[in-house]
C-alpha cells in the first residue's frame, strides 16, 4: 500500500511540474523589463500629477487673489461710507448745536424783554398806586382843608 501511495505522489508531482512552470511561459518579458515599464508609468503619472497640482494651485491662487481684492474694495467702500456718515453726523450735530444756541439766546432775550416789560408794568402800577394814594390823600387834605376853612369861615 505504501508503494501505491508513493507512485501516486510521484505521478502527481510529474503532472504538476509542467503545469506550474507553464504559467510563466506565456509572458516573454523579463522581470527587469516589467520593473522598467512600471517605473516609466509611475514617472509619467507623477509628472501628470505635478502638472495638475500646479494648475490647480495657480487657479486657487488666482481665485484667492480675486477674493482678496474684492474684500479689499468692499472694506475700502465701507470705510469711506462710514467716514462720510461720521462727517455728516458731526456737521449735523454742529448745526443743531448752533441752532439750539441761537434759539436759546433768542428765547433768553425774549424772556429778558418780557421780564423787563413786566417789571416796568409792575413799577408803573406801583407808582400809579402811590400817586393815586397821594392824590387821594392830597385830595382829602384839600377837602379837609376846605372843610376846615369852611368851618373857620
Amino acid at each position: 500500500m505504501k508503494i501505491k501511495w508513493v507512485a501516486l505522489l510521484g505521478v502527481g508531482l510529474i503532472c504538476a511540474t509542467p503545469w506550474m512552470s507553464g504559467q510563466d511561459s506565456s509572458d516573454n518579458k523579463s522581470t527587469s523589463t516589467e520593473v522598467k515599464d512600471a517605473t516609466k508609468t509611475a514617472t509619467k503619472d507623477t509628472q501628470k500629477g505635478v502638472k495638475t497640482a500646479t494648475k490647480d494651485t495657480e487657479k486657487g491662487a488666482k481665485t484667492a487673489s480675486k477674493d482678496t481684492k474684492t474684500v479689499a474694495k468692499k472694506t475700502t467702500t465701507a470705510t469711506k461710507t462710514a467716514t462720510k456718515n461720521t462727517e455728516k453726523g458731526a456737521k449735523t450735530a454742529t448745526k443743531d448745536t448752533e441752532k439750539g444756541a441761537k434759539t436759546a439766546a433768542a428765547d433768553t432775550e425774549k424772556g429778558a424783554k418780557t421780564a423787563g416789560k413786566d417789571t416796568e408794568k409792575a413799577a408803573s402800577k406801583t407808582g400809579s398806586a402811590i400817586k393815586k394814594g397821594a392824590k387821594e390823600v392830597g385830595h382829602d387834605v384839600k377837602k379837609g382843608t376846605d372843610k376846615a376853612v369852611d368851618t373857620v369861615k
